[in-house]
């Protein structure tokens, strides 16, 4: 019995043994996995990824092995690091740009507008009273009434209409003027008289320094398209144009600047939006300079003539473009459809920066063709160039005698 006894004992702690081993065994084939990466936020708002602790050293099957082994070598590999809600620096622009023309420019081939054909509506404004005069035989009080009621709604203003009617009947009292033709013929050669007044020649100093043709105005009166088409003109006469994008307050105005210089073949120079006009136009006459470059157009940000501010900085414009080359015109560009206001205007921007010339646009849209002869009166502006239509050959020299004409033209 005893024997029995310890046999069973034996048998058990053998079992038990047994399944000790095998416990064992089945740990050592399991595997814990890795740890993730963790995080370490830095001072500064910088997050640097760490590796995980090191695997234990125990025995893994060969299918796990390349696995561990991966991850092991990315947790281990070198991580950048990254910038945790930081905004993005803003890109500087450059306070000048220089644009180069990338495509060979535009041919000019320029057809002069008729002055005729495209001052219908002053023309037909005008031609009723005319024909009222022509159609008597004698000159009366209707036929001054006539006369007066004309040019003062073609908008020569009533003080030069009242003088220039004042020496026509000086002349009639003396027995010069006798007829209604002889009448009408006289008031066409005082009109082209007066407005041919003054030098319209666009001058060029030719003093070794860049020119510079300066623009100013008032908003919406065509300065920018008016610099693209006079630089056209200019290159097609044979001479090297830079244009000056000085009104940095409308990025408009540099962009459609931009299109005019790359069409005509001229160089471009603009500034980033906002900055100093008078940095652009000083640039643009270094940059002719540098490439012997005979003319600078400078445009400039349209402004109101009341704004005493504005047309301080303009006046700062003016001089700086004068410390590097030579300022032969400052144009003031008026859209004649103003009307009288446009003398105003004249007025106040010819005091601030000395205006040499004047160029007259939309007068193809107007019946006031008339501030023409108001401008050149009471201002002794010249009036250089009009605008007789939208295309780049529309805006030609001033001819005083073909615009007379047109306005007392009957067809």
């Amino acid at each position: 019995m005893e024997i029995v006894i310890i046999l069973l004992v034996v048998v058990v702690l053998a079992g038990t043994a047994f399944v000790a081993v095998n416990a064992r065994k089945a740990r050592g084939n399991e595997l814990e996995p890795p740890p993730s990466p963790r995080g370490n936020l830095r001072a500064g708002g910088t997050t640097v990824l760490e590796p995980p602790p090191a695997a234990p050293d125990e025995t893994v099957v060969d299918d796990d092995r390349e696995a561990l082994r991966q991850q092991v070598e990315e947790a281990l590999a070198p991580v950048a690091e990254v910038e945790v809600d930081a905004e993005p620096a803003p890109l500087q622009e450059p306070d000048v740009i220089v644009v180069e023309p990338e495509v060979e420019p535009e041919p000019a081939v320029i057809e002069r507008p008729r002055f005729r054909d495209r001052l219908t509506k002053a023309r037909q404004l005008l031609s009723g009273y005319f024909g009222s005069v022509l159609s008597r035989t004698q000159i009366d009080n209707a036929t001054w009434d006539d006369l007066e009621e004309a040019l003062v709604r073609a908008d020569v203003g009533a003080a030069l209409t009242a003088e220039i009617l004042d020496d026509l009947r000086a002349k009639v009292k003396a027995e010069a003027i006798k007829t209604p033709v002889e009448l009408v013929e006289a008031l066409k050669a005082d009109l082209k008289e007066v407005v041919g007044a003054g030098d319209r020649e666009l001058r060029l100093a030719k003093d070794g320094r860049p020119d510079v043709w300066l623009f100013v105005g008032v908003n919406g009166v065509g300065k920018t398209t008016t610099i693209g088409k006079v630089g056209r003109r200019e290159i097609a006469n044979g001479r090297t144009v830079v244009m000056a994008a000085g009104d940095t307050f409308r990025a408009a105005a540099a962009e459609q600047l931009g299109m005019w210089a790359e069409r005509a073949g001229a160089d471009l120079v603009r500034g980033a939006e906002g900055a100093d006009p008078g940095s652009v136009v000083f640039d643009a006459v270094e940059r002719a300079a540098a490439r012997n470059a005979e003319l600078v157009l400078a445009d400039t940000a349209g402004r109101l003539h009341t704004k005493v501010n504005l047309m301080e900085e303009l006046k700062k414009v003016r001089r700086v473009a004068e410390k590097a080359g030579n300022v032969s015109e400052c144009l003031l560009v008026l859209d004649a459809t103003t009307g009288q206001n446009g003398l105003v205007q004249a007025k106040q921007f010819t005091e601030a920066v000395g205006c040499t010339g004047v160029v007259l646009t939309k007068l193809d849209g107007t019946a006031k063709g008339g501030i023409a002869v108001a401008i050149v009166r009471e201002m002794g502006l010249p009036i250089k160039l009009v605008g007789l239509g939208e295309t780049a050959d529309d805006l030609v020299d001033f001819d005083p005698d073909e615009f007379v004409e047109a306005l007392f033209s009957d067809d």
